[in-house]
């Protein structure tokens, strides 16, 4: 029997008026009543206007681009270049001649010729802002499968909540059963019951395919079997921190540097962790303490990195070098630094992660590990296009490739 409105408001101990104000959006209700709402839907797997089955069997011209912060460079450049695969697979306009303007505000082609609006394989991508709201992001996820999107993105690194995880995880499998791709771009793969995302979970059955240069491109394999087939599974594109962040802090190491402290992202999430974790594993292999007061646990940005170098240098004053988890964070740690009157390689050394467009023209420039974020993000865009073969498993990794620039160097004291 099919999932009703009164179902839903049931489940949520609301009124059906209320279910129908939160799924039209055409009055303001409270947000928890909003929350228990949608959650209801996503529980009940309720669709609106029509039986699931009709839904479940076309989808959209619809591609969601979920971000954690479309303000991070790291994220716009994900987004940007899934989009520019999205819309027709080129970020520029499309050959083909001159537009011209006619005095009736219509633009034509020289001949008269109308210019297409479109491309039949070209879509429209929705960059899906969820400010690191775990609620958000599963609220974009059952609007994006309400709106039946033909595929769906999400980049970056996911919350370590179990309860949460199952859910994104139920989420991502109805939007495949209804026929929309699923890539996941820069986060670990996602398995339902497995907790796949969770400290010390193993990596599941899934075969990985690792890229091992960051700058090739992967063929893109287009045909009919990647145009028409949706893989069974979310697909999976993901970055190495672990092996990227231990390189960096090896780096140091071979420099010389013993006493280093670590500037992590905000605790509970996939990337914090990893990059953590390859940071004290480089530490661990060379026999280096890692007490607990060299890590200060911050947002992804500059101030978060300013604060933390700041407080880093208060519990400990003989720091010879600091690794943040970002760039972003790293300029912030520079910043403080300078404030200090210490210089930067001669009294602290500083590192970051990501290499974003900024850190070469730091100054000085900055010791980082290259992600390729825009060919990551472009693949991302390939597969949720279907113009590209799935990697063996629905998994492939990506390798970061250590910077070195002129903000590490030996420790001068």
């Amino acid at each position: 029997m099919a999932v009703t409105l009164a179902d839903v408001a049931a489940r949520a101990r609301v009124s059906t008026a209320t279910v129908s104000r939160v799924l039209n959006g055409n009055y303001p209700v409270a947000e928890n009543t909003r929350a228990r709402v949608l959650r209801a839907v996503s529980d009940l797997e309720y669709v609106v206007n029509g039986p699931a089955s009709a839904l479940a069997a076309a989808t959209s011209d619809l591609v969601g681009i979920l971000v954690n912060d479309i303000a991070d460079p790291f994220f716009g450049i994900l987004a940007s270049a899934v989009q520019s695969e999205v819309s027709g697979g080129s970020g520029t306009p499309r050959a083909g001649g001159a537009a011209t303007r006619t005095g009736d505000g219509d633009t034509r082609r020289p001949g008269g010729a109308s210019y297409p609006l479109a491309r039949a394989d070209e879509k429209l991508a929705v960059v899906c802002n969820t400010g690191g709201c775990p609620e958000r992001e599963l609220t974009y996820l059952t609007l994006l499968h309400r709106q039946r999107a033909s595929a769906v993105v999400l980049t970056g690194g996911a919350v370590e909540d179990a309860v949460h995880a199952e859910a994104v995880a139920a989420a991502l499998m109805r939007l495949v059963g209804a026929g929309t791709r699923v890539v996941l771009c820069g986060r670990p793969p996602v398995m339902a019951g497995a907790g796949a995302q969770r400290p010390g979970a193993g990596p599941g059955p899934q075969i990985r395919t690792t890229v091992g240069h960051p700058h090739g491109r992967a063929p893109s394999h287009s045909g009919l079997f990647a145009q028409r087939s949706v893989p069974p599974r979310p697909v999976t594109l993901a970055f190495d921190n672990r092996g990227g962040a231990r390189r960096l802090t090896e780096h140091l190491v071979s420099l010389g540097h013993r006493n280093i402290g670590y500037v992590a992202g905000p605790p509970g999430r996939t990337t914090t962790r990893h990059r953590l974790e390859g940071h004290r594993a480089a530490l661990a292999a060379h026999g280096i303490p890692d007490p607990a007061h060299r890590t200060v646990h911050g947002a992804y940005d500059r101030a978060a990195g300013y604060d933390a170098a700041q407080e880093l240098l208060r519990r400990d004053a003989s720091l010879t070098a600091v690794v943040a988890a970002n760039d972003t964070a790293a300029l912030g740690v520079c910043a403080a630094l300078r404030d200090r009157g210490l210089r930067i390689p001669g009294d602290v050394s500083v590192a970051g992660f990501d290499d974003l467009p900024f850190s070469a023209d730091a100054a000085p420039a900055l010791t980082t590990v290259r992600l390729p974020l825009q060919e990551a993000g472009a693949r991302a865009g390939r597969l949720a296009m279907g113009r590209e073969v799935p990697p063996p498993g629905e998994v492939a990794t990506y390798r970061g490739e250590l910077m070195v620039r002129a903000s590490t160097s030996v420790p001068y004291s």
